[in-house]
């Protein structure tokens, strides 16, 4: 059986529109998305369980990456909390009030029960949503940036055709490797039809001539 080629990803990133088109390029090659922490993404990669990761930079240098987008800060509070009437959220409103830092999830959770905020990418904000917490933008906080990591000593083919994917080559692209066929479905022979037997055709006979008198 063929092993999967597997990439982990970190919270806030969607790698959905990735692996459709890998399942429509690659249908011999499965690939396994598997959630992580960063620090579990990092050592999943450096261990080589994963072949490669979505992770927030900065990378270990001993990995290679590619940069790809920047995320948004976002402040999350409790949905009554005094900031949550505002549009945005800028440095001086944030004097005096307690920003609460460590693992986002758990920050959401404190945040919830109104013991401060949190600042977080939105993306991240937006998986961990629930109905009691509000996000606002926040403004001159510094951004987050996702890139694509895998380690160079153990790249392969498939390897460089995901890079391809998530760069945008398209299948055709000279630098990406050439869309894998399906394998071909048996041919369905078609049952001999016996011939049915030609039918006669039947003539009307000719009347006889009547006797000349």
């Amino acid at each position: 059986m063929t092993q999967p080629f597997v990439v982990a990803f970190v919270p806030g990133v969607t790698p959905g529109k990735w692996a459709r088109v890998w399942a429509e390029r690659m249908p011999r090659h499965p690939l396994t998305l598997t959630p992580l922490s960063q620090a579990g993404a990092v050592g999943a990669l450096a261990s080589r369980k994963v072949d490669a990761v979505f992770v927030r930079m900065p990378v270990p240098e001993e990995f290679a990456a590619i940069p790809l987008y920047e995320e948004q800060p976002v402040v999350v509070m409790e949905k009554e909390h005094l900031l949550s009437a505002l549009d945005a959220v800028e440095p001086a409103d944030l004097e005096g009030v307690h920003v609460i830092e460590g693992e986002w999830g758990a920050a959401v959770e404190l945040a919830a029960t109104g013991v401060g905020v949190a600042i977080m990418p939105q993306s991240v904000a937006r998986a961990l949503s629930r109905k009691d917490v509000v996000a606002r933008p926040a403004v001159e906080q510094p951004t987050t940036r996702i890139a694509l990591a895998w380690h160079p000593d153990a790249a392969t083919e498939l390897t460089e055709e995901f890079i391809g994917i998530v760069r945008g080559r398209t299948a055709n692209s000279s630098r990406g490797s050439e869309k894998e066929e399906p394998a071909p479905a048996p041919k369905k022979t078609a049952p001999k039809q016996t011939q049915k037997p030609k039918a006669r055709v039947k003539y009307p006979r000719q009347a006889k001539r009547s006797k000349r008198r």
